[in-house]
């Protein structure tokens, strides 16, 4: 009998998706604040709501699959789905600390 791995963490999600880069702006889109929300079920199969700096953005068709191939890699992980959503519509707001430091917002 084999021991099973466990789901990944929320964290474990976090982690990978901060290594995910917008092409356009030199910050992870996780401090961008592109990603909404983050759930993960008890198979393991995670699903991300995620959102584009802006509707006609470049990467719009392969940002999403980049995202869902990573976080679908880890260990524990079942596949992801990754859902675009514009509401609410993303602002400079949305960003953290550290990514408006890094563009010179603060």
């Amino acid at each position: 009998m084999s021991a099973s791995v466990a789901n990944p963490s929320e964290q474990d999600v976090i982690d990978i998706v901060k290594t995910i880069f917008d092409p356009e702006i030199p910050v992870d889109i996780y401090e961008l604040g592109l990603i909404y929300e983050i759930s993960i079920n008890e198979s393991g199969f995670i699903n991300i709501d995620m959102t584009l700096t802006s509707p006609n953005c470049p990467v719009a068709e392969s940002l999403p699959k980049d995202v869902e191939n990573k976080v679908a890699s880890l260990d524990g992980a079942e596949g992801c789905k990754v859902t675009i959503v514009f509401e609410p519509t993303w602002t400079q707001d949305m960003m953290s600390e550290e990514a408006k430091l890094e563009l010179g917002f603060l």
